[in-house]
């Protein structure tokens, strides 16, 4: 019992203890905040639809596949980029800012617009 008890812990203090190295396709802040706007809108969209959830959960991921399409970066490199700026609890909280900050705006331009 005290060897799987010490096995997990060795594990994850390997994983939290690991590479701050950027990878290697890295999306820029601006880059990573402009995905991170245009997913939000897409999730948005999906759960605003008048459809059922099952049916919003199975469009999601086409409008997120148009969201990397857009920004030509795929699930991939978003994925690890996110994980990589996770890492950073203030750089991520500074990240995050912006994206509500952007998404007040978009909100605002079309509440005038109407």
């Amino acid at each position: 019992m005290k060897k799987t008890i010490f096995f997990f812990v060795f594990v994850i203090g390997v994983i939290s203890c690991g590479d701050d190295k950027a990878p290697p396709y890295l999306l820029s802040e601006d880059e990573m905040v402009g995905v991170m706007v245009d997913i939000h809108m897409a999730e948005g969209m999906a759960s605003s639809l008048p459809v059922s959830y099952d049916s919003s959960k199975k469009l999601y991921p086409l409008f997120e596949s148009r969201v990397f399409e857009k920004h030509q970066v795929t699930d991939t490199t978003y994925t690890k980029s996110l994980e990589f700026y996770l890492r950073d609890t203030e750089k991520m909280k500074e990240l995050y800012g912006r994206v509500i900050d952007s998404l007040n705006v978009k909100e605002k331009i079309g509440q005038e617009e109407d």
